[in-house]
């Protein structure tokens, strides 16, 4: 059993029996009055965004999760299919648990979240950034200069459609941030 003094982000934790995720912290001593701990917490199984406010020394359930390497190999009717790396154990999840399920293509690298004492699967999250061939885009206009304040779109690989620069042509390969989906760069 941790404490608020053990608390730090990207932590897992049990509270009212669901499970939730850290996204940040603050300890706050105000003048008056007792020191307390203000929370926001992610709910792993639906993504939705609490704010909770601990007092100081409050008792959390921490809940241990490991993170492991997987590979993406297929999608079914029965959900997406992943092996593991080392251990070329294969498992299914649903896509609703897939973070930005949009950029996942076959033989993507993710990695599974995995709740330790049930070995049950949470959640997967991309790796920070792919490369990804964008398949159709508008053309760019002359004198179109490589400066990223102008933006088009453009339909890439998987099927979604994100905002590239002007410059940006059908067959080019660019690298993209899974968070938000925005464009980094081009790749050669």
């Amino acid at each position: 059993m941790a404490t608020t003094a053990d608390i730090r982000n990207g932590m897992c934790i049990e509270h009212n029996d669901v499970l939730f995720t850290i996204i940040s912290f603050q300890h706050v001593k105000p003048g008056k009055g007792p020191a307390f701990v203000r929370t926001k917490l992610k709910n792993i199984t639906s993504g939705k965004v609490i704010e909770i406010t601990y007092s100081s020394g409050h008792k959390i359930n921490e809940t241990r999760v490991e993170r492991r390497p997987y590979q993406f190999l297929y999608k079914d009717d029965m959900g997406y299919h992943f092996m593991h790396k080392e251990t070329y154990e294969q498992i299914s999840i649903d896509g609703d648990l897939i973070n930005n399920v949009g950029l996942l293509k076959d033989g993507g690298d993710v990695e599974m979240v995995v709740h330790a004492d049930t070995e049950t699967a949470l959640y997967a999250e991309l790796v920070p950034m792919v490369v990804m061939e964008i398949t159709y885009t508008e053309p760019g206009v002359r004198g179109d200069s490589s400066s990223t304040s102008s933006l088009k779109q453009a339909t890439i690989e998987t099927g979604i459609t994100i905002m590239v620069p002007l410059f940006c042509q059908t067959g080019d390969k660019i690298r993209i941030n899974t968070t938000d989906n925005s464009y980094q760069e081009r790749v050669k």
